[in-house]
């Protein structure tokens, strides 16, 4: 008899559920390996939700400059701080126990244990009722000097970065390269610096609270630069669980919000996630990430793309209001 190994057929390897899409090739490849690129991100946004993005651009040490200048303001006494306080959605500082991500969700978590310092759009809008809803000048605190060139030049690199995405998420769902960059002539967006300190500084954990409790982002796409830690990063997927996020410091973490799922009819999942607490074996651990939250201009009307695309018909939403009521559903009264 012959050896049953020759006829054994190899499995192919499995697909990771958070895949490295590098852009080099979707920018400038031919049109099968922008393809190939294209039913990648497809494959991620039906899974998990997320991806890792390399060849995007953006300098390593510019992300480092702005973790050094805003960690300059987040270790100062808390009265300093506080005259930059700001509401969840605003511009300013957001101290400990003003959110609490959880709450998206329905579950009553206790308030998150971070700091952000929050930025959004620097343009006004020509249309008064949205500017006053969406639009108020950055506050850029005088205790972190060099933080606003720095971010200027960031969130620059983030618009141009989010629409190469943007049309690559065209490619990948099908539809006209525009679909989604033609609803991005003025945009909103968020900017977050979020600071995850040690519990010397935010104290031991109450049971069930997090540094982010456990939520899907509300927009289109975010764009996070993170660092790795024992008490950072989980994804959920309905096969694994909540799993560590992949890291890898060259790349961004690209994951879907809301209003992109319900724009594709539930075909993309918005990625559930959340950030662990400080770890009982690394308490003085400190992390913190970059966060843009992309959005689209006000007054978008966001309708699910039809079957056989789309999965579910939902009605048409107008974006901001439903940005606007999501906000609302995380601020700690």
């Amino acid at each position: 008899m012959g050896d049953p190994r020759a006829t054994r057929r190899e499995e192919p390897p499995a697909r990771p559920r958070v895949p490295t899409v590098d852009l080099c090739p979707w920018l400038s490849g031919d049109r099968a390996t922008r393809a190939r690129t294209a039913r990648t991100v497809d494959d991620a946004l039906r899974g998990a939700g997320f991806l890792l993005v390399t060849g995007h651009g953006v300098d390593p040490s510019l992300r480092a400059r702005i973790r050094e200048a805003a960690r300059a303001f987040f270790v100062l006494p808390a009265e300093t701080k506080q005259r930059y306080a700001a509401r969840v959605g605003g511009r300013g500082w957001l101290g400990p126990g003003v959110e609490a991500n959880g709450y998206s969700e329905g579950t009553e978590t206790p308030p998150d244990l971070k700091e952000s310092l929050t930025f959004a759009t620097h343009e006004p809008f020509e249309d008064p009722e949205t500017n006053a809803e969406w639009y108020a000048p950055n506050v850029w605190p005088a205790e972190a000097p060099g933080l606003r060139e720095l971010c200027v030049e960031y969130l620059a690199r983030m618009a141009g970065l989010e629409n190469r995405l943007l049309a690559l998420l065209g490619e990948a769902l099908g539809v006209e390269p525009d679909f989604f960059t033609r609803h991005m002539d003025h945009p909103t967006y968020g900017f977050n610096i979020n600071w995850y300190p040690g519990t010397e500084v935010v104290g031991a954990p109450e049971p069930g609270q997090f540094r982010i409790g456990p939520h899907t982002d509300f927009g289109t796409v975010t764009l996070l630069d993170r660092q790795t830690g024992k008490g950072g990063l989980q994804v959920f997927t309905d096969e694994d669980g909540w799993q560590d996020a992949p890291f890898d410091p060259a790349a961004f973490t690209v994951n879907i919000g809301d209003l992109m799922a319900r724009w594709t009819g539930d075909r993309w999942r918005s990625g559930r996630h959340r950030v662990l607490p400080p770890p009982a074996d690394a308490p003085t651990e400190e992390l913190m990430s970059l966060v843009y939250f992309g959005e689209c201009t006000p007054g978008t009307v966001v309708e699910s793309v039809p079957a056989p695309v789309g999965r579910v018909a939902y009605p048409p939403v107008d974006s901001h209001a439903y940005l606007r009521d999501k906000l609302n559903s995380i601020t700690v009264s």
